[in-house]
C-alpha cells in the first residue's frame, strides 16, 4: 500500500509540489482547495501524465477533508501570496486565520501525520499549527532552510562556476531578513568558501540569499517562488517517507538549543520516519550565535503579534 500526501492548497506552490511528488511516485496525493474544480481538474491533469512519465501515483483533487483522511504528511501551503512591496511579515493576521482553521480540519482527518509548513510567514505559521494540532513537536516541520540554502547554494555555483552539486552550504534561523547564512560552514568540494571567494563578494551573496524570495516577488509581480520551494518540500517529504535519516536545515520547535527557547527556527534537523528525530547543534561563533539571536527575535515578535491577536478575540 502506498503512503499518502495531502498537499492543502492548489495554487502554484501546491500544485507543483504534488506533481513532483506524484512524477517521482513518492505516495498517493491528495490535492485540496476552497476553489471548486481547480484541484479537481488539476489533480486528473497530473493524473493523466502518469503514462507518460511511468508513475503509478494516483492524484485527487478535492474540496473535502474526508478525502484527506490517513495522510501520512500533509504539506500546507495555503494562504495569501507576497506581493511586490509586502514582506513576509505583511501575510501574519491574513494568514494566521487560514492556517488555524487548516490545521484544525487537517488534524481532525489524519491525527498521526507530519506536517509539512509552507506558508509565510513560515515560522510563525509553524507555531499556529503546532498549537493548535497539539501535535509533539517532531510532527510539526517547516520548510524554509532547505530552500533558502539551495538559493545560497545556487548563487555560490553561479559566482564560481562550478557545479551545484560541489557547493556544501546551510542557512539557519528564521525564514526572512535576518535569516544567518553559515559562510564558515560552507564548502566547494570540500574546500571553505572563504578560501575561494573575498569577504565583499562573500557578502553580496549572503544579501542576495537572504533577498531571494523577494528578487522572485519583484520580477513576477503577482506571486511568489513556486519552483524552487516545492522541490525542497519533496526533498523533505523524500527523506520522511523513505526514513532517510537526513540531514537538511528546517524551522524545528526549539526548546533552548541554539539558546532560543520554545519557537521555530530553522536549525539543522535529522529527518525520519518519525519526522524531526534530532536537532543537530553545531558550535557558533560570538557573531554567528548573535545573528542567530536577532533571528529568533524576530520569530518571537510575529508570535507576540498573533498572541494579541487571539487574545484580543477571546
Amino acid at each position: 500500500m502506498r503512503k499518502k500526501v495531502t498537499v492543502v492548497g492548489s495554487g502554484n506552490v501546491g500544485s507543483s509540489t504534488a506533481l513532483r511528488i506524484a512524477d517521482r511516485e513518492l505516495a498517493d496525493v491528495v490535492m485540496i482547495d476552497i476553489l471548486e474544480g481547480v484541484p479537481q481538474g488539476k489533480g486528473l491533469d497530473m493524473l493523466e501524465a502518469g503514462p507518460i512519465v511511468r508513475s503509478d501515483s494516483n492524484v485527487i483533487g478535492t474540496n473535502d477533508y474526508k478525502d484527506t483522511a490517513n495522510s501520512d504528511i500533509v504539506v500546507v501551503t495555503a494562504g495569501f501570496p507576497r506581493q511586490p512591496g509586502m514582506s513576509r511579515d505583511d501575510l501574519l493576521i491574513k494568514n494566521y486565520e487560514v492556517i488555524k482553521a487548516t490545521t484544525e480540519k487537517v488534524v481532525q482527518q489524519s491525527p498521526n501525520c507530519i506536517l509539512v509548513m509552507v506558508t509565510n510567514p513560515l515560522d510563525a505559521m509553524c507555531q499556529v499549527a503546532f498549537r493548535v494540532s497539539g501535535f509533539p513537536k517532531n510532527r510539526v516541520i517547516g520548510m524554509a532552510g532547505v530552500l533558502d540554502s539551495a538559493r545560497f547554494r545556487t548563487f555560490i555555483s553561479m559566482e564560481l562556476n562550478v557545479s551545484v552539486e560541489n557547493v556544501q552550504a546551510f542557512v539557519l534561523g528564521g525564514h526572512g531578513d535576518t535569516m544567518v547564512p553559515l559562510v564558515r560552514y560552507s564548502q566547494v568540494a570540500g574546500i571553505p568558501l572563504a578560501e575561494l571567494l573575498d569577504e565583499a563578494s562573500i557578502a553580496r551573496i549572503v544579501q542576495r540569499t537572504r533577498d531571494g524570495g523577494a528578487e522572485i516577488v519583484k520580477y513576477l509581480k503577482t506571486g511568489s517562488a513556486y519552483y524552487a520551494p516545492s522541490a525542497a518540500v519533496v526533498e523533505m517529504v523524500d527523506a520522511i517517507l523513505k526514513d532517510k535519516k537526513k540531514i537538511l536545515p528546517c524551522a524545528a520547535y526549539l526548546d533552548g538549543e541554539y539558546g532560543v527557547q520554545g519557537l521555530f527556527v530553522g536549525v539543522p534537523v535529522k529527518l525520519g520516519a518519525q519526522g524531526i528525530e534530532q536537532i543537530i547543534e553545531v558550535k557558533l561563533t560570538s557573531d554567528e550565535q548573535a545573528a542567530m539571536q536577532k533571528s529568533a527575535d524576530a520569530v518571537q515578535e510575529l508570535v507576540a503579534v498573533i498572541e494579541k491577536h487571539e487574545a484580543g478575540n477571546k
